[in-house]
């Protein structure tokens, strides 16, 4: 047997193992969905947490259609090329999202290479819907690189979302082997622009592990997102869609991901969520809440610290004014 079939057969460990839970809310988002002709990454990328996520009646919309101009070698979305723009999609989304009553939305694509500015501008379309129907609902954004456009990153950053989250996926050295037509240093810099462009909206990635990192590179991936200031991490253990995808090199245990976690927030992240069936936008909300609160703190730290200063200045102006009257 060859190496690669050994890999496919990886016997799935027991912490892989999910209760399937299908209940009324379920049903009822999956009919919603299909009613609305809209898309889900939850289904498209055959997400291990469907049904946990549309049970709590959470889900992930993925707008600009359901076909992919690229192929990266770990996604179960379709390939191909993309139908006509709906420019119709982002008020669909928002009435849907207004029907979940959801206080946090998710909104995701497939890359559209295609387009002039790769959909940013119905990613800004998407949320400016959203917060019309929903004047209290974050709005959680996760883009594709927009091939380097940042211009089109301009689009989506005018929109204010509330969070900017665009993955690196894998480490630097396997980059190239797991998607194609993206590029590491390339999100890096879109991570970076973002941060720069609204400094007070926190940035967000994901590296999934599992298909031949070491160690050594997670953390360094780690110490590069914090590099262009990245405030929230996710961590989650790779998954074949099919056998035609990328083979699994390994299964990562749960030790690790919590060792992770702590190397995460040792290196600055307001938030990491690390463990096998972690997503990008698994427990979405708990994560902005989580970053938020910590954010806050430091501000409310900064802002201490700096009163502090100008008080003992302002104490040591006077002592020196007297001193001087002193002198005199």
């Amino acid at each position: 047997m060859s190496e690669r079939n050994k890999r496919e057969k990886l016997p799935k460990p027991d912490w892989l193992r999910i209760k399937l839970t299908t209940d009324g809310n379920y049903a009822e988002i999956k009919n919603m969905m299909r009613n609305k002709t809209l898309h889900t990454v939850c289904e498209e990328a055959r997400c291990p947490n469907i049904y946990e996520c549309w049970s709590n009646r959470t889900a992930t919309f993925m707008i600009l259609g359901d076909i992919c101009t690229r192929a990266c070698r770990f996604c179960a979305v379709k390939t191909g090329m993309p139908t006509e723009l709906d420019l119709q999609e982002p008020e669909r989304v928002a009435e849907a999202a207004e029907q979940m009553g959801l206080m946090h939305c998710v909104v995701t694509s497939v890359a559209r290479d295609d387009l002039a500015d790769g959909g940013a501008s119905i990613f800004a379309a998407t949320i400016m819907a959203i917060r019309k129907r929903l004047p209290f609902c974050r709005v959680e954004v996760l883009i594709p690189d927009f091939m380097g456009n940042w211009d089109a990153l301009q689009v989506v950053m005018d929109a204010n979302p509330d969070i900017l989250n665009h993955n690196i996926e894998t480490v630097a050295r396997l980059s190239d082997r797991v998607r194609a037509k993206a590029k590491y240093k390339r999100s890096l810099e879109l991570l970076r622009r973002a941060k720069e462009m609204k400094p007070k909206i926190p940035t967000k990635s994901s590296i999934m592990l599992g298909v031949g990192e070491q160690y050594d590179e997670i953390i360094q991936a780690m110490d590069d997102l914090r590099a262009v200031d990245c405030n929230i991490l996710t961590l989650g253990q790779y998954l074949q869609p099919t056998p035609k995808h990328m083979p699994i090199e390994r299964y990562v245990h749960p030790d690790e991901f919590a060792q992770l976690k702590i190397e995460g927030k040792n290196r600055g992240f307001r938030h990491v969520e690390s463990g096998p069936l972690v997503r990008s936008s698994y427990h979405a909300h708990e994560q902005t809440d989580s970053a938020h609160a910590a954010i806050a703190a430091e501000e409310k730290g900064q802002a201490l610290e700096n009163n502090m200063g100008l008080g003992l200045e302002s104490s040591s102006g006077s002592c020196a004014s007297a001193a001087s009257g002193a002198l005199a």
